[in-house]
């Protein structure tokens, strides 16, 4: 399945909207849209997931990563939109205790 990736900036949020399967397949060029993000102009990153339909241990590392480079910089980014099954991967990784998720929400 193909991942489609946009963005869109409202105020001071960078909505972050992902649709599809990442996988080892996908991930390259969902790391190389997020790699694109300039941090130090983008202080608050949401990403909406509420499209994502899998995920493995791939996709996670390309999320753990983005996150490592937004808290470097001094940035949040949170996580919304997980369904229950993509929310399992982060609770079972611990990811969900380090990373800011809501799930159920969507960015408007």
């Amino acid at each position: 399945m193909e991942l489609n990736i946009h963005f869109r900036k409202i105020n001071n949020v960078l909505s972050v909207f992902i649709e599809g399967e990442i996988d080892t397949f996908t991930a390259p060029k969902l790391r190389e849209k997020l790699e694109s993000i300039v941090i130090s102009q983008e202080r608050l990153i949401e990403l909406d997931l509420s499209k994502v339909t899998y995920m493995d241990s791939t996709g996670l590392g390309v999320f753990v990563a983005l996150y490592k480079n937004v808290t470097r910089e001094n940035g949040n980014l949170k996580l919304v939109g997980l369904t229950a099954r993509i929310k399992r991967l982060f609770n079972i990784t611990g990811l969900s205790e380090l990373m800011n998720i809501e799930v159920g929400a969507k960015v408007e």
